[in-house]
Formats: C-alpha cells, sequence, structure tokens
C-alpha cells in the first residue's frame, strides 16, 4: 500500500515506476495496475517519491503472537493471545484475536470475555529476544543507522547505500520484508518517508505485511484530516487540553501561527506546529537514548510468601536481562515495583557498583529490596527494571575484589546460546522451579 501517489503540483501521477513487494520487479506501465505483471501479486507500491525516500520505520507484526504461531503451527489460524493469567493484561495478540476488539494492555479477563475460545499463551521473553536479536542482525545488512525502539521495532536510514545495494531503498527494504519471512517466519511493515514522523505512522496503515510510503508532497495534505492524538507524545490529556481549545484535528494545529501555539503550550506548542505540518529534523541515530528497561507481571492472587515473589523476580529479571543484550545496553540502577492489594504502590531502587546487563546481578540487587518489603504484605504486582543506562561495552568488567564476574558471563552467554538454538525453555535456573519441582523424584 502506499499513500495516495502525488506529483510536486498536487496531481495525481499516472506513468509511475511499480515495485512488486513479492518479485521486487520494476516496470513503467501507464495508468495503476492491480497486479504486478510478471508474477501477478497485488502487492504494489507505485509512489511518485519511492525511489528518493530513504528513512523507514520498520515494525514486526503482532511480534509475540507471531512467533509462537511460527513454533506451534496449530495455532495458525486460531485468536492467539499472549500475556499473564486472569488478572494479567494482554501483551499482545494476533490479528485474528484483533477482530473481537482485543488489544494490547487489556484486562485478561475482558480479553476472555471478547473471545472465550482464544488460545492465552504466556509470554518466554528470551526466545522473543533471541528473534529479535535475528531480525536486528538483518537491519545492520541494510544500514549502520538502526535506531531502536523495542525489541520489535526500529528506525532505519538508508541514505547513501544505494551504490552498496545497487538498489533504492524501497527495493532494498521490500527485500528485506521478504528475507524476515523467509529467514526468520514473522512478517513485518514498513512505512518509508522522508522523515521518522511519518516514517512511523506510515508503518502502521497498511498492517500486516505493510509497505506505505508518505512523501514530501501530501505530506500535509494527509496529515490535516488526521486526529491530534496521531502526533507522538500527545497522549489522552493533552488531546483533551487541546480540544478545549479549538485543536482536534491536525489541520487544527496547521492554521495556527506557531508562535501562538508556543504562547499557549510553550516548546510543546513548536514541536506540536512542526510535527503537523510535517517538520521533523530528528535524525536516526543508533545511539537513541533508552531510559530504561522493566518487566513486570499481575498475579491471579495475591502473593505474600518471599519464596513465591523471589521466584517470580528471577523470571522477571530475565527478561530483563534478554532485552537490555537485544539493546545492547547495561542498567546501573535496579529498581524494584511491587503493588498491593489495595493498589498502592511502592518503588525502591538500588545504585549498582558497576552497570550490568546479567540476569544474576540484576536479580541479586532486586532481591535485597525484596527482601525489606516481602514482610507479609500481600502483592498483586511485582515487577523489576534497569535505568541509567550505558552502552554494553561499559559493563560487567568486575575487578580484583569480583572474582565471579567471568563465571557469571560465561555461564549466561552459554545460556543464552542455547536458547537462541532451542528455544526460551532450553535452559531454566534452579531458582525458577517451584519447591516440590525441585525434589529428587
Amino acid at each position: 500500500m502506499s499513500v495516495r501517489p502525488l506529483g510536486l503540483d498536487g496531481a495525481v501521477t499516472h506513468a509511475l515506476s511499480v515495485l512488486c513487494r513479492d518479485c521486487l520487479a520494476e516496470t513503467q506501465p501507464a495508468g495503476h495496475p492491480a497486479r504486478c505483471r510478471a508474477c501477478g501479486s497485488p502487492r504494489l507500491v507505485t509512489h511518485v517519491e519511492r525511489g528518493s525516500l530513504t528513512v523507514a520505520h520498520v515494525d514486526c507484526d503482532a511480534f509475540y503472537a507471531a512467533v509462537e504461531k511460527r513454533d506451534n503451527p496449530e495455532l495458525r489460524d486460531k485468536a492467539v493471545i499472549v500475556g499473564g493469567g486472569t488478572r494479567g493484561v494482554v501483551a499482545t495478540c494476533c490479528y485474528v484475536a484483533r477482530t473481537f476488539g482485543i488489544r494490547s494492555a487489556m484486562p485478561m479477563f475482558k480479553a476472555l470475555k471478547a473471545c472465550p475460545d482464544a488460545v492465552v499463551v504466556p509470554p518466554d521473553m528470551a526466545k522473543y529476544a533471541a528473534v529479535g536479536r535475528q531480525v536486528r542482525a538483518l537491519m545492520h545488512d541494510l544500514t549502520p543507522l538502526v535506531e531502536p525502539l523495542s525489541i520489535d521495532e526500529a528506525f532505519l536510514d538508508l541514505t547513501g547505500t544505494q551504490r552498496l545495494h545497487g538498489a533504492t531503498a524501497d527495493k532494498v527494504l521490500a527485500a528485506f520484508a521478504r528475507r524476515i519471512e523467509a529467514d526468520i517466519g514473522i512478517t513485518v511493515s514498513i512505512g518509508l518517508s522522508y522523515c521518522k514522523f511519518l516514517a512511523k505512522i506510515a508503518s502502521d496503515l497498511d498492517k500486516p505485511r505493510g509497505f506505505a510510503v508518505i512523501g514530501r508532497a501530501e505530506a500535509r495534505d494527509f496529515l490535516k484530516g488526521q486526529h491530534v492524538g496521531m502526533i507522538w507524545g500527545v497522549g489522552q490529556v493533552t488531546q483533551d487540553k487541546l480540544a478545549a481549545d479549538g485543536y482536534r484535528l491536525i489541520g487544527d494545529l496547521q492554521r495556527a501561527e506557531e508562535t501562538d501555539l508556543m504562547r499557549r503550550y510553550g516548546m510543546e506548542g513548536s514541536r506540536l506546529w512542526r510535527l503537523a505540518n510535517g517538520i521533523d529534523t530528528r535524525v536516526v541515530s543508533p545511539d537513541h537514548e533508552t531510559k530504561s528497561i522493566s518487566s513486570e507481571t499481575t498475579f491471579d492472587t495475591d502473593v505474600k510468601d518471599l519464596e513465591s515473589l523471589t521466584r517470580t523476580l528471577y523470571a522477571l529479571c530475565e527478561k530483563v536481562s534478554a532485552r537490555l543484550k537485544v539493546a545492547e545496553l547495561a542498567g546501573a540502577t535496579i529498581t524494584l515495583k511491587l503493588k498491593t492489594s489495595d493498589f498502592k504502590s511502592r518503588t525502591r531502587a538500588r545504585a549498582l557498583n558497576e552497570p550490568t546487563q546479567l540476569a544474576t546481578r540484576i536479580f541479586e540487587a532486586a532481591r535485597e529490596l525484596l527482601a525489606k518489603e516481602a514482610t507479609g504484605t500481600a502483592f498483586r504486582l511485582i515487577g523489576v527494571g534497569a535505568g541509567s543506562l550505558v552502552s554494553s561495552e561499559n559493563a560487567d568488567h568486575g575487578d580484583l575484589a569480583d572474582t565471579r564476574i567471568g563465571r557469571d558471563k560465561a555461564t549466561e552467554k552459554a545460556m543464552d546460546t542455547l536458547r537462541d538454538k532451542f528455544g526460551g525453555a532450553a535452559v531454566v535456573r534452579g531458582i525458577a522451579f517451584r519447591p516440590s519441582e525441585r525434589k529428587k523424584p
């Protein structure tokens, strides 16, 4: 899919080069063919600017659910929800489940009420992290300018890579999407534009297996009819405030003076005006700053037993560790999050002597924090996060007094290798088992 192709004068352009996303053939037909003349595929990209645009946003389609369906063909045509128990939330769901109105962050009981036949799969973050690393590696084959946003999405800038690949960015990205499907077994959607703001919007226009293009010529016309909530960072509170001031559509912001918006909203007003007009000068940066990486879970029933809390905490630490490794980051601060049965939150943090991305080190710090809080109080939620992030190159070096660091790193590297090859459940530490499961037969 492409946004309606426009010529520089605003008129629809008919004599456009057409790219087939399945066979990668390019043709110069008259009009807009419904199918590729070479292979018959309807998956065509037709846009007057497609050969000159180089900023892309790549987003894996229903990532966790797609990985689960790949690994279990019996789930292929079923509604699949990845998430916690009856008191948990939906982490993600497949597109079949979405037809029932299920969405990410929806309480699990509501999701199952909407689709009682859905198959619920508990998250396997180690497995997803391994797949994420595979996708990221293929991104780096295209360009060094890869800016990860999460485990399953990233910005790419392919400026200057045409000579290297012998093809324009759109064709390189179409080939990349085919390779992801063939080599990894999941699908991605791609948005292509001249800036990050519009590339991210475009990637959501044609899901799943999408490829949408938003060029400079039609950017303002495309944006003017969209709700202000489409602008990055404009949540419900900001939407309500803008609506009260008469700004419901992006076009309302376009018609305003930048200085007037600045008087109302400060520098945020300038940002809103610029994005509303398709102006985004942010560069794709591999050094994009992520403030923290965390994981949490809501229990089916409140838990006050320290051993049960500790066992769950370790599993969360492994998830945080996996995400840090995918992002090539390490945390210098560990934060424990707890929520009591009356929904009151407790947050405790500890600074480490040295940044780490190792699950064992994250767990050691978090366990000490937990021991001080788990004194008989029942908790409905527990979470752990790593903050004060730095590059993984600056982590886990140890010193003369730290004689375990080499062994810890080697152990986790071996575990990660086995999980990459055989799946997240290939290696499980003893602490992850319940007491009855640890007894010898």
